[in-house]
């Protein structure tokens, strides 16, 4: 019997006059539902891009399916829209969530729930749609076990009310690269063969590449199946035609196994002459050094620029004018947002043995409590307490602080400095950043 399109799920709240419905990415029988084509619309709507083709919409439907997003939509239910303008199964706010997973130390990789096509129509702004979109998927994807949620956020100052806090950064650079690059230690630079290749290739090995990466690199968290594409000009969101001007070189390692890739394109800039790279990822930093090796050989080039550099980058320490590599830019990229504490802190790896009681409060109440971490051997046990008086918490902070706090990108020293910890006993902050301190600088590679 043919298939026929699954109900979506439907959740309505009498506060406002929407409904939420949440439903996946699928085509059925090869054809994508009505639903989902005005979902898109209104997500291509929130984000500026282009009005909707049938072959853009189903471009954008096969890269979804394979990551099994779901979706979600706020619709007037009690409501009629103007004459002439978008009917109610527009939905007037956008949500989806994919689920991967994220580098959290010690060659584990922790579940983790990715948020993205967040949007709000701006005449249904103020509304407390987003609160109700965020509240209730948070409460499902803390139901269904996953311990953190995460995002890349457009706009800074949105989610912290959420309980996300900022977890790492990317710097913008610009390496000048004119007369070649210089390394102080030439060899370092020079191991294994780059050789140029076909953009299609890199398209075809990114998925291997990445996870290969993904797997030795802290702060890493999973890429969906769009990457592949966007990372070699193939395809992206608003952008479906191929990019005819991105080249791609890959990285070859001793016997021959390919274990690295950069793809890069002329700049727009007209003042200077100048090359971006689309995407780098190297599984070694023998690779790394070496692909920026062939970058800085690029003839008529006199600067590179990549605006998801780390920001703490072997480049700048490896050539021998480091005055040559500029930061022009460095921002917040991941976001995370515990759901589940003790889960997700004796998931991760630890600096240091040692105890500490920490309080955290949660608005939504998914992680909040009084919680005792004791690290043994650089793994934690975690208990929630009672909070009947008869333990005392040591250091108190938000579920957005500890969000932040969670791969080491920022100290509890800074943040009690900031106002946004309390040291409720003397000297529990130093024993928090002995017991959290990073094994490396934490690097998201992807934006979501």
């Amino acid at each position: 019997m043919p298939q026929s399109y699954e109900p979506a799920i439907s959740r309505a709240t009498r506060s406002f006059p929407y409904e939420l419905r949440t439903f996946p990415v699928r085509r059925v029988d090869g054809k994508i539902s009505p639903e989902l084509s005005k979902w898109a619309e209104a997500v291509a709507l929130g984000f500026h891009g282009d009005a909707m083709t049938e072959d853009a919409l189903a471009f954008y439907i096969a890269c979804e399916e394979v990551d099994g997003r779901m979706v979600t939509g706020a619709y007037l239910s009690d409501a009629q829209a103007p004459v002439g303008a978008w009917d109610a199964q527009y939905p007037v706010s956008t949500y989806a969530y994919h689920r991967k997973n994220l580098n959290v130390g010690a060659g584990t990789l922790m579940p983790v729930h990715q948020i993205t096509a967040v949007t709000v129509r701006p005449s249904h702004r103020r509304r407390g749609l987003l609160r109700a979109m965020m509240d209730s998927d948070l409460a499902q994807a803390k139901a269904a076990g996953i311990p953190m949620a995460a995002l890349t956020a457009s706009e800074a100052t949105i989610y912290g009310r959420f309980g996300f806090g900022v977890a790492t950064h990317t710097s913008t650079i610009e390496v000048t690269v004119k007369g070649g690059l210089d390394f102080l230690v030439p060899a370092a630079a020079s191991v294994g063969v780059v050789e140029i290749a076909p953009v299609g290739t890199v398209r075809d090995l990114h998925n291997e590449i990445f996870e290969r990466v993904h797997a030795t690199s802290y702060g890493s968290i999973g890429r969906h199946d769009m990457y592949r594409l966007a990372a070699t000009g193939l395809g992206n969101y608003g952008a479906v035609e191929p990019l005819k001007n991105v080249r791609a070189a890959l990285h070859y390692d001793a016997s021959g196994a390919v274990d690295g890739y950069v793809t890069y394109k002329p700049s727009d800039d007209k003042n200077r002459s100048a090359v971006e790279i689309v995407d780098l990822l190297a599984v070694t930093d023998a690779a790394y050094l070496a692909l920026w090796n062939y970058l800085g050989s690029l003839d008529l080039i006199d600067v590179i620029t990549w605006d998801m550099a780390p920001v703490v980058d072997p480049l700048e320490w490896a050539i021998a004018a480091k005055r040559h590599y500029k930061r022009t830019a460095t921002e917040d990229h991941l976001w995370l947002r515990i759901l589940d504490t003790p889960g997700s802190l004796a998931a991760r790896e630890y600096a240091s043995d040692g105890s500490l009681v920490i309080h955290v409060g949660d608005p939504l109440g998914h992680a909040s409590g009084i919680f005792r971490i004791e690290v043994v051997h650089g793994k934690a046990t975690v208990t929630r307490c009672p909070e009947d008086g008869s333990v005392e918490a040591e250091l108190s902070m938000g579920v957005s602080e500890l969000s932040s706090l969670y791969l080491g990108g920022v100290t509890a020293r800074v943040l009690l400095a900031a106002g946004r910890v309390r040291e409720m006993q003397s000297g529990s902050v130093a024993v928090f950043d002995a017991l959290f301190a990073a094994p490396e600088s934490a690097h998201c590679m992807t934006s979501f």
